[in-house]
């Protein structure tokens, strides 16, 4: 027993090491990225014949809190009229209905084209919404925004450019947080995603990596969703499965990182949860469904084969942490009651290099948004605790997803709620799209939360210290999770 939970254990370890060397090549492609100038050839949209027609999307689901501020600031998108259309694709069963139909009067009277589309049927959620939209969608191109972000008016200006290269199937902007410093849950959302679209997609793009349309702030060549299949809703996570199959027909995406655009955190442990749960759970069934045609691609590259791979199996890292962190109780127990296998352990010290390399990966991230300084560092020494604490504290929560992404359980897609909050003195209590059921899982988190105490006691009765900052990292990780959910 004691040689199959070292093993596995020193397997864990070593998956997370090789995943973090690919973390480290990002890195360095991200370096070069900033370096390089970009020559694209863009269309000039001061040229009337060399503006293409463009299609916004904007797919609803009972969204009665943002719907206006959305509208409002779509309204204000510069492009011009006769080459521009809205689709408000309106799934919605609540009160939202009839204030959308009304807002959607008003802006048609004020010139717009736009259109309030709804279905008889909910089929295919987001993806059947987008699909059906498509069919009568007058554009060559089409933007896509969810309910929560808020374009800047030069958005198109920005992004519709890059599609005079015929190659390109889709521009991709980078998000930004309209709440980041609402709270200390928001803050570590931001981190991490900061962390994706900076680091993650401008280190993939470069190197000619498949990379990911992320749902929403993007815009797609209608010839290439068509040439890829259309959308489909066979998976939580429609976008990064039509983006692999458009990618494996050899359309190219554009990652811009220097474009913004802002968007809403959840500010509810639930609705985040909720979110991490359709991300997770849809990575996990986009793997079983894309990698091996990734695999089977003679023209990729060995290098897209393998970014690729921890690409689609980022989520499933989670199980690889939880595993990792079980066991290293035991281990500790091990460890002192098995002196000789001190070199043993003295050699998995080796393993330390993953969170070394972590550490500089998302501290380019942070300097991007914070810049650089000693202050700086020491808040993103603070965060970089902090993020991976409460990471693993989800771990539980995200290792139920990625097992039934594998296991081909099926689920609804369910939406994040939204609350228009931007400052603290806002409250979201009142939210009727919130979530207030207590999960049986909160009881497992619970329980790792006390056994992950029983490990950091356990390194003062076995006076060893050399695991005592992970298991205090799990130990406020999962108190973090339960206390919060308990409170929502």
């Amino acid at each position: 027993m004691e040689l199959a939970i070292l093993i596995i254990y020193s397997l864990s370890l070593l998956i997370i090491f090789i995943y973090s060397i690919s973390q480290l090549q990002l890195l360095l492609n991200y370096r070069k990225a900033q370096k390089k100038v970009d020559t694209s050839e863009k269309y000039n949209l001061s040229d009337p014949t060399q503006i293409p027609a463009v299609t916004i999307q904007l797919p609803l689901y009972n969204e009665l809190y943002v719907v206006e501020n959305l509208l409002d600031n779509i309204a204000k998108i510069q492009y011009p009229k006769n080459k521009l259309e809205i689709q408000v694709l309106d799934d919605s069963t609540d009160e939202s209905i009839a204030l959308i139909a009304e807002k959607v009067s008003v802006l048609k009277e004020a010139g717009l084209d736009i259109k309030h589309i709804r279905r008889e049927s909910r089929t295919g959620f987001k993806a059947g919404a987008l699909k059906e939209g498509l069919k009568i969608a007058k554009g060559d191109l089409i933007a896509i925004f969810d309910s929560d972000f808020l374009p800047k008016k030069d958005w198109l200006l920005q992004t519709v450019p890059y599609f005079k290269d015929p190659e390109i199937g889709v521009v991709q902007t980078r998000w930004g947080h309209i709440n980041r410093d609402y709270s200390w849950l928001t803050k570590i959302q931001a981190f991490a995603l900061d962390f994706h679209f900076i680091l993650e997609q401008t280190g993939r793009n470069f190197g000619r990596h498949f990379i990911n349309f992320n749902g929403t702030a993007g815009i797609w060549r209608k010839e290439c969703i068509l040439d890829a299949g259309n959308w489909s809703g066979d998976t939580l996570t429609e976008d990064l499965d039509l983006s692999y199959r458009a990618q494996l027909k050899k359309w190219k995406f554009k990652y811009l990182e220097d474009v913004e655009t802002p968007a809403e955190l959840p500010v509810a442990i639930s609705a985040a949860k909720s979110q991490q749960f359709r991300w997770n759970k849809g990575a996990a069934e986009n793997f079983r469904k894309n990698y091996k045609k990734l695999l089977n691609d003679k023209s990729a590259s060995f290098n897209t084969k393998f970014h690729g791979f921890f690409h689609l199996l980022n989520s499933s890292m989670f199980l690889i942490v939880l595993l990792l962190a079980v066991l290293s109780v035991p281990v500790l127990y091990i460890k002192s009651q098995n002196p000789q296998f001190s070199w043993y352990f003295n050699w998995l010290g080796v393993f330390l290099l993953s969170t070394i390399i972590f550490f500089f990966c998302y501290y380019a991230a942070w300097k991007k948004i914070h810049g650089s300084g000693f202050k700086s560092l020491l808040k993103f020494i603070g965060m970089f605790f902090s993020f991976f604490s409460v990471a693993m504290g989800f771990s539980l929560h995200n290792s139920i997803a990625v097992l039934e992404g594998h296991l081909r359980k099926r689920s609804d897609f369910i939406r994040t709620p939204k609350f228009n909050i931007n400052s603290a003195n806002q409250n979201w209590k009142n939210n009727i799209y919130l979530s207030r059921t207590i999960s049986p899982q909160l009881l497992l988190e619970f329980g790792l939360w006390l056994y992950f105490g029983f490990g950091l006691y356990s390194a003062f009765l076995l006076n060893d210290f050399s695991l005592a900052i992970f298991h205090l990292m799990l130990f406020l990780g999962f108190g973090f999770v339960v206390f919060k959910t308990i409170r929502t």
